[in-house]
């Protein structure tokens, strides 16, 4: 316990904050949507562009934003970033008091927070390895994810009844104070961070440059990249229909919308419980992909799911996936920080993200129209058979032939060591 994050005053107000803003974004997951299809009467297809307006901003600056958060200090953007999020998500319950909200407003507002979430994620990531120490980061990361998936487990089932107590447009609010309850405990850490690197002739291409070859020159990360981002686009179909599907086709009420996406939550916790025994049984090689081989199978139960007791199939359904994501991010995300450069860090992260994320609002258009077309049953078993290939990508990539993944001081940029099984 001695040299456990427990101990570590700044790691604790980090995690602190992220964990309320973590349960207000999965209330806003819930309630937002639930906004859109109930009280403003949205269309699937116009569901599927709030699902893209989430999270466009990643495909639209998330490059440049990498280049700019390497210059700069990392807490104060994430500061500065929490506090715009909170003023944008209070715009909506106050438009909806007033009686003038709008799908446009809604959108527009999403979008903006989009902005800024890149911002604080790049940075986010770019900062825990100055913070805890490289050798910490599992340990570090393992806590956040579990933090995150008690969110998501508790975060939906209060949304559902928080919007049935005072309106989906109020629950937002909840959302606005957990990012100011982030920015309370951001200002209140003392670890010093280094000073960013200067650089004799800045130019925003060849930093934006200099971070892709790192991430697609290395095979190790090109796999994971390319893996989590048809993981993501695949998913995301199923976001931007789930709540369509469970509402209209199934007739489940606001609560039990809340209920069954606890089931994603739950298995996150295990999964972020049970991460390191993963890693230290089968290798942080070998836990990426087999983690995803034996739990992306499970999706295709969302699209079994029907009134009756089958309405329990989503939610396991959602449990397993949940379990394996955890597992696997908790891995490949601890790698990806490990072995980059601290000078690289952001770039690295943003030239990740930009591919992962972009995905996810072309799933959100794609699962919209697929279900103006061949309706939300049939769009999720697409989702289903693209979620479990999306696992190809790392299972036919050097990494079935490692238990372990090289050390910080081994090569990272062209074809790295490899620990033999």
């Amino acid at each position: 316990m001695g040299n456990s994050l427990w101990r570590h005053r700044d790691f604790r107000l980090l995690w602190a904050g992220d964990t309320i803003s973590q349960f207000g974004a999965s209330i806003s997951m819930v309630a937002i949507p639930l906004l859109a299809a109930t009280v403003l009467a949205a269309t699937p297809f116009q569901m599927g562009v709030l699902t893209a307006a989430e999270n466009a901003a990643f495909l639209l600056i998330g490059l440049p934003a990498g280049v700019w958060v390497d210059r700069m200090r990392r807490r104060g953007l994430m500061m500065t970033a929490d506090f715009g999020r909170a003023v944008l998500l209070a715009t909506i319950p106050i438009a909806w008091w007033l009686g003038v909200l709008t799908l446009a407003h809604v959108i527009v507002a999403v979008l903006l927070v989009g902005v800024l979430t890149v911002f604080f994620d790049v940075s986010y990531q770019s900062y825990l390895p100055s913070l805890v120490g490289r050798d910490k980061l599992v340990e570090g990361n393992s806590k956040l994810q579990a933090s995150q998936s008690v969110a998501i487990v508790s975060g939906p089932a209060l949304a559902g009844w928080l919007v049935q107590l005072m309106s989906a447009a109020g629950a937002v609010v909840l959302n606005a104070a957990g990012f100011l309850w982030s920015l309370l405990c951001l200002s209140r850490i003392r670890t010093r961070e280094p000073e960013p690197e200067k650089v004799a002739d800045p130019s925003l291409r060849r930093d934006i440059a200099e971070g892709l070859r790192f991430v697609l020159g290395n095979p190790l990360l090109r796999a994971i990249t390319f893996c989590t981002g048809t993981s993501n686009f695949f998913s995301n179909m199923n976001t931007a229909v789930g709540v369509i599907f469970l509402v209209r086709e199934i007739g489940v009420p606001a609560g039990g919308i809340g209920l069954i996406f606890t089931g994603f939550g739950i298995g996150g916790i295990l999964g972020a419980l049970s991460g390191t025994w993963w890693q230290r049984w089968f290798g942080q090689a070998r836990t990426i992909w087999l983690s995803l081989l034996l739990t992306q199978p499970f999706l295709l139960l969302l699209p079994l799911t029907d009134a009756g007791w089958r309405v329990s199939l989503y939610w396991v359904g959602g449990v397993v996936y949940g379990y394996g994501a955890v597992v696997y991010n908790v891995a490949q995300v601890s790698f990806r920080q490990a072995i980059c450069p601290d000078r690289l860090l952001g770039r690295m992260n943003a030239s990740i993200r930009f591919l992962v994320w972009g995905t996810i609002p072309l799933g959100g258009l794609t699962g919209g129209a697929l279900a103006e077309w061949v309706g939300a049953r049939d769009t999720l078993w697409v989702a289903g058979i693209g979620g479990i290939a999306a696992v190809l990508w790392v299972l036919f990539s050097p990494l079935r032939g490692m238990r372990d993944i090289p050390m910080a001081d081994e090569p990272a940029s062209g074809a790295p060591s490899t620990t033999a099984s």
